[in-house]
């Protein structure tokens, strides 16, 4: 399965090779918004941003936006304020807002670009205006190993409030992309780059494949007097009436599933079927709502054998209603001790059955999962995150081995469910669900019969190595 396909059709069937560079800016063309002001906000909000800071980058940034003040006398004026700060400080400050409010605002597309780059072997860069503190997050998470960004001078691990010249910025973004291409053998004639402002123009006309996104209105004209091919994407950034409407939509759809189910409860005289037709019921409203659609490869080992320990890569607060999707029924699953605070999700998850753990109590965390394995000894499914934890980006974290010793004490088998593109309807900490295309490949069911303690950390393992694999995560 492939998502984007159109998007990155040029890429794939265009030359290969690390003499073929793919630059990315980074503010509005792989991130929907302005990193600058996420960080400086987070100083400010935490206390950490001086009075004098505070004052040299309000008066930089009014000058520089009456055109009184260049880019390199912007960054002078505003980072004067750092002489004898550590660069320690910078570098956490940068992690922390990645993490709390830049992860979830990387477009889908522009990854899958990136992606698609990375598969064509291709030499790929963030030139960016912005600081190595800002930038680095991104280039880790993209995996994106080249990156030149406007630099402080520091010595001896301490700012001296002195930018580093040339700045990243203007010309100096195609200085930066010409010493790129000087030390790894870049042919720039034969290279992409990727922004969302006419101030790029001079690495714009340096490579062969200029390629505006999201472009501001005078690099609008400029693409289009030169018929350079334009992209827009809306995936991220402010939601528009329609997505708030749906999300709306999707979250009151859990009263008429509620009512299906206690309805059909009542008719049967089973409380089992009356969880089993409101789960269905409300999976199915809830995605078809909000605009989801969720694409399963191997659904039919969904099925396969029953009960289950249903694992899942988990970056979402929608994992749970897709695996409900999947599951269809005879399911429970395994959740942090907040959701049952929910006013609206506790109650739900609670009467389901669902079995709140404390994470930061590891010996409580495994009595309370006593009552999961009762379950599966009595015919139920279980739906895990191995991972424990939503990650902000699609990046797989570590897994726990909770979910597979549950399995082999109730023995039954365990089921991998692994999904593609569910950041892409809801981000991490989100309130708003955005239409998206959602995959998920569910392998075959995996025999934990001849599984022992002494074999776990291999079988663990080597199911992690697996969703690497269909990820294509390294």
């Amino acid at each position: 399965m492939g998502l984007h396909k159109r998007l990155t059709k040029e890429i794939r069937n265009g030359p290969t090779g690390p003499k073929i560079g793919a630059f990315f800016d980074l503010d509005q063309t792989l991130l929907a918004g302005f990193s600058a002001t996420s960080f400086v906000r987070e100083r400010l909000v935490t206390g950490r941003m001086t009075g004098r800071e505070i004052a040299g980058t309000f008066f930089g940034a009014l000058s520089f936006g009456v055109g009184r003040l260049g880019f390199s006398g912007l960054m002078t004026a505003t980072t004067a304020a750092y002489r004898g700060l550590a660069e320690s400080v910078l570098v956490e400050v940068g992690e922390e807002v990645f993490v709390k409010h830049l992860a979830r605002q990387i477009y889908p597309e522009s990854r899958a670009l990136v992606e698609a780059h990375q598969r064509a072997g291709h030499t790929v860069a963030i030139i960016s205006s912005a600081t190595r503190y800002q930038v680095a997050p991104f280039a880790r998470d993209l995996g994106i190993e080249h990156v030149m960004t406007t630099e402080l001078e520091v010595k001896d691990g301490i700012f001296t409030g002195e930018v580093v010249r040339p700045t990243c910025y203007g010309e100096g973004k195609a200085v930066a992309a010409n010493d790129i291409a000087e030390r790894v053998g870049i042919d720039l004639l034969d290279s992409y780059f990727y922004t969302d402002s006419h101030e790029d123009l001079p690495l714009l006309e340096a490579v062969g494949r200029p390629r505006p996104l999201n472009p501001n209105r005078q690099l609008a004209q400029i693409a289009k007097e030169r018929h350079w091919p334009v992209r827009r994407f809306s995936s991220r950034g402010r939601p528009g009436l329609g997505d708030l409407v749906r999300t709306g939509l999707s979250y009151a759809s859990v009263g008429p599933a509620l009512g299906a189910g206690v309805l059909a409860g009542l008719v049967n005289g089973s409380y089992r079927e009356a969880l089993n037709v409101s789960g269905a019921v409300w999976s199915d409203l809830a995605t078809s709502l909000a605009g989801i659609d969720l694409r399963i490869e191997g659904e039919e080992n969904a099925w396969a054998s029953r009960p289950a320990v249903f694992v899942f890569n988990h970056q979402s607060a929608l994992d749970p209603i897709l695996m409900l999707k999947i599951v269809r029924r005879d399911m429970t699953g395994v959740g942090k001790m907040e959701i049952r605070k929910d006013p609206i999700l506790g109650p739900i998850f609670a009467a389901a059955g669902v079995v709140f753990i404390d994470r930061a109590n590891t010996s409580a965390a495994i009595e309370a999962l006593e009552p999961a394995v009762t379950a599966l000894k009595q015919g139920r499914s279980i739906a895990i995150a191995p991972e424990g934890t939503r990650s902000p980006t699609p990046r797989l974290g570590k897994f726990k081995k909770g979910a597979f010793h549950m399995a082999m004490q109730a023995g039954v088998p365990i089921v991998a469910v692994v999904f593609r593109n569910v950041l892409d309807a809801f981000p991490k900490d989100a309130r708003v669900v955005r239409p998206a295309t959602i995959e998920a490949t569910v392998l075959p069911p995996i025999d934990t019969s001849a599984w022992t303690p002494e074999t776990l950390d291999d079988e663990v393992h080597a199911l992690r190595a697996r969703y690497l694999e269909i990820l294509q995560q390294d």
